[in-house]
C-alpha cells in the first residue's frame, strides 16, 4: 500500500490549501471597540476612571452608607473636643476606629460623614451645570457652524458677550440675591438650582466654540455633500449626519468640564454664597477650616484632598478619552 502523496504550491488541491483557514476567525472591530482597546492601554486613564466610578457610587449611596456606618453629618460630639483648645482629642484630628477621618474642631462632627454628605452636592451641581452648558453650547455651535452667514456672526458675537462677563462676580451677586424663597423653591433645593443655572448658563460659549469649529470642518465632508445631493434638508443633516460625528469631542470636553465646575462650586461655597450650612459641602468645610487650621490642620487637609482627588480623577479620565477617541491629536 502506497502512502498518499502530499502536494504543495500550485499542485495543491483547494481543500488542502483552505484546510486551516477556519481555525482562527478574523473579526472586524467597531470604532467603539478600537477606542476601548486604546483606553485600556492608558493606565492613568483607567485609574482615573475607576476613581470616578467609585466617587459616583459614593455620592449616590451617601445616605445609605451613612445609615450603614451609623454616621450623622450634623451630630455634635462635644466630648471628643478639648474644651480649652477646641481641638479634637487624639492625634491627627481625632482619627479613630469610630471616626476614620477624625472630627471637626469646636463641634466634634464626624468628618467622614460630612465628606460623604458633601460628595453628592458637589457632583449634582457639577454634572447638572455641565449638562446645561453642553446642551446650550452644542445647539448654538452646530447651528452657527452649519448655517454660517449672519446666523454664525450673531451667535459668535453672543458667545463673545457671554465670555466678557466677569463670571465669578456675576455668580456671587446672583447667588447672594436669591436667598430664602424664589421660583417656588427654597433652602437647599434653591441653592443647588441657582448654582447649576449660574455655572452652566454662563459656561456654554466654551463648548460652543469647539462644536462650531468642528462643524465648520464636517460640513464640507463628502458624506454631508452626499446627503444634500439625495435631497436631505438642514435638520436631517444636523441630527443624523453631524451630531453623531460630534459625540467624541463633546464627551471629552464634558468630562474635562466637570472638574472645573466642581472647583467653581467649591469656590462659591468657600466665599459663602454657595451651599449654606448646616448642609455639608467641601468648599464650606474649607471655609470653616480657614480659622481653625492652626488648631487642627487635618480639618483643612481632608476636604482639600477630596477636591484634589476628584478633580485629578476626572482630568485623567478626560485625557484618556481624548487620546482614545482621537489618536491623531496625541
Amino acid at each position: 500500500m502506497t502512502a498518499p502523496i502530499e502536494t504543495t504550491g500550485a499542485d495543491a488541491r483547494p481543500e488542502t490549501v483552505l484546510e486551516g483557514a477556519g481555525r482562527k476567525e478574523i473579526e472586524g472591530r467597531s470604532l467603539g471597540r478600537i477606542a476601548w482597546t486604546r483606553f485600556k492601554r492608558d493606565k492613568a486613564a483607567m485609574a482615573g476612571g475607576i476613581v470616578v466610578v467609585l466617587l459616583i457610587l459614593t455620592a449616590v449611596l451617601s445616605k445609605p452608607l451613612q445609615s450603614l456606618l451609623g454616621l450623622d453629618p450634623n451630630a455634635f460630639n462635644q466630648s471628643l473636643v478639648d474644651p480649652v483648645m477646641l481641638a479634637p482629642k487624639g492625634a491627627l484630628g481625632g482619627i479613630s476606629w469610630d471616626h476614620p477621618l477624625g472630627v471637626e474642631p469646636q463641634t466634634g462632627r464626624d468628618i467622614l460623614a460630612r465628606i460623604l454628605e458633601g460628595s453628592w452636592v458637589s457632583l449634582v451641581v457639577a454634572v447638572g451645570s455641565t449638562l446645561l452648558s453642553v446642551v446650550i453650547g452644542v445647539v448654538m455651535g452646530v447651528v452657527a457652524g452649519f448655517y454660517g452667514g449672519w446666523v454664525d456672526s450673531f451667535i459668535s458675537r453672543l458667545m463673545d458677550t457671554f465670555l466678557a462677563f466677569p463670571l465669578l462676580l456675576f455668580a456671587i451677586s446672583i447667588s447672594a440675591s436669591l436667598q430664602g424663597e424664589a421660583f417656588g423653591m427654597e433652602g437647599l433645593t434653591l441653592r443647588i438650582a441657582v448654582l447649576i443655572f449660574v455655572i452652566g448658563f454662563f459656561s456654554w460659549p466654551y463648548i460652543g466654540r469647539i462644536v462650531r469649529a468642528q462643524t465648520l470642518s464636517l460640513r464640507e465632508r463628502e458624506f454631508v455633500e452626499a446627503a444634500r445631493s439625495l435631497g436631505a434638508r438642514g435638520p436631517f443633516i444636523l441630527f443624523r449626519e453631524l451630531l453623531p460625528n460630534l459625540i467624541a469631542p463633546i464627551l471629552v470636553y464634558a468630562t474635562l468640564l466637570i472638574p472645573t465646575n466642581i472647583l467653581f462650586e467649591a469656590s462659591l461655597s468657600f466665599l459663602g454664597v454657595g451651599i449654606a450650612p448646616p448642609q455639608a459641602s467641601w468648599g464650606g468645610m474649607l471655609t470653616q477650616a480657614v480659622d481653625l487650621y492652626e488648631v487642627d490642620p487635618m480639618f483643612m487637609v481632608i476636604p482639600g484632598m477630596a477636591i484634589f482627588i476628584t478633580v485629578l480623577a476626572f482630568n485623567l479620565l478626560g485625557d484618556g478619552l481624548r487620546d482614545a477617541l482621537d489618536p491623531r491629536g496625541k
